[in-house]
């Protein structure tokens, strides 16, 4: 009998992480696609793991996450959280968003997505049957555009999905633009699932957590995570914040999909997450830095580029080299420069409204990135 994905699924093949991973290695090339760090983990961080394991925390832990995790992850927050009934500790926050979206939404409901988005946001809403409506972030300065986001809601809304700071774009939102999601959010009584997973990678401006704006709080899921700030990715720690009439459904999702996080890497969590504020004023000026050599050297090879606000992310506008789209000039990279980045069109509804662009990570050691400029100055 011949197997076939599933209807739902028909849509989404392989994750353009995977396959644009998977080229990086075929050509030898320096992967500036997939956002992960090429650099180790602090050493207190790891220590923490291998004394958890030491210390024998290698069984299930309580599935919504171990008891020190969750009292780290409320001491922290930017609002008072009940950790036993308001939070969730996941395997990352992909998972989440798979939870959030199978505990909440149901078939036939409308979700507001903006666009260019991470591509899990897509098929965990076809999983389940939503009606996904976009708002896009325009080149080249991605800022919301008022009259398509108040045209995009209606009474049939019922989530809309926030990512700030913003993967692919860069963008922070601001405090006039999250305010317009939530004025629309709190006409239309619909949800906000945040995704702040970038939430201590901002390189210029503030993050605001949208949850901490007026009457916000008692509808929106709040997404953070471990590895973007440890260089832990492989570990797969995320939580999810919410109230407690909101996370009893994500809980339920997460109980069916992996039960609990692993147990050791929670208690090295709960270790990193009580890291002075002095980490993460270097951890932040150590991308500033990382962002700057990217950014002027793609610019010095005749790359237009707005500069990230945020994340470790930059879009570049390949156009003046000529390429008829995205996946024909990374395609070129790859076999010509020996630099792997990522087509944006993975990212948008349209295929269109990315061809002209080009995703770039910039989590890597300063040789890396040097590097990576020497070698695309051959793309000619």
């Amino acid at each position: 009998m011949g197997m076939t994905t599933s209807n739902r699924l028909s849509n989404f093949g392989e994750s353009v992480f995977a396959t644009w991973s998977r080229i990086a290695t075929e050509n030898d090339a320096i992967n500036l696609g997939q956002g992960f760090p090429d650099f180790d983990a602090p050493d207190f961080v790891k220590d923490a793991a291998i004394k958890a394991i030491q210390d024998g925390e290698n069984q299930y832990s309580r599935p919504a996450g171990h008891p020190l995790l969750v009292q780290a992850i409320a001491d922290i927050f930017e609002f008072p959280v009940d950790p036993m009934n308001e939070v969730t500790v996941s395997c990352g926050s992909t998972e989440l968003i798979s939870n959030v979206i199978l505990g909440l939404v149901n078939e036939g409901d409308e979700v507001l997505v903006i666009e260019p988005f991470y591509d899990s946001y897509t098929a965990c809403l076809a999983m389940v049957g939503a009606s996904v409506k976009m708002v896009t972030l325009h080149a080249p300065n991605f800022t919301l555009d008022e009259a398509e986001l108040r045209a995009a809601f209606s009474d049939k809304t019922k989530m809309i999905i926030v990512n700030s700071p913003h993967n692919p774009t860069g963008r922070v939102f601001t405090m006039e633009e999250l305010s317009l999601i939530a004025e629309l959010a709190i006409q239309h009584d619909a949800l906000v699932l945040s995704d702040e997973v970038y939430d201590k990678l901002v390189l210029t401006g503030k993050h605001i957590p949208i949850a901490t704006l007026p009457e916000m709080q008692e509808r929106t899921i709040t997404l953070r995570s471990l590895g973007k700030v440890f260089s832990v990715t492989g570990w797969k720690i995320g939580w999810a914040v919410a109230p407690q009439r909101l996370t009893e459904g994500i809980r339920c999702a997460h109980q069916f999909t992996t039960f609990c996080a692993a147990t050791p890497l929670q208690v090295a969590a709960a270790t990193a997450l009580r890291a002075p504020d002095s980490y993460f004023e270097e951890y932040t000026a150590e991308y500033r830095q990382r962002r700057d050599v990217l950014v002027e050297g793609l610019r010095s090879v005749g790359f237009n580029v707005h500069s990230p606000e945020g994340t470790y992310f930059v879009l570049a506008d390949h156009t003046p080299f000529g390429f008829a789209d995205d996946v024909a000039f990374c395609h070129h990279l790859a076999k010509q420069c020996k630099v792997v980045g990522i087509p944006p069109s993975a990212f948008y509804s349209q295929s269109d409204e990315g061809k002209g662009l080009v995703r770039f990570a910039f989590c890597k050691g300063l040789d890396t990135l040097k590097k990576a400029v020497d070698r695309l100055q051959t793309i000619g």
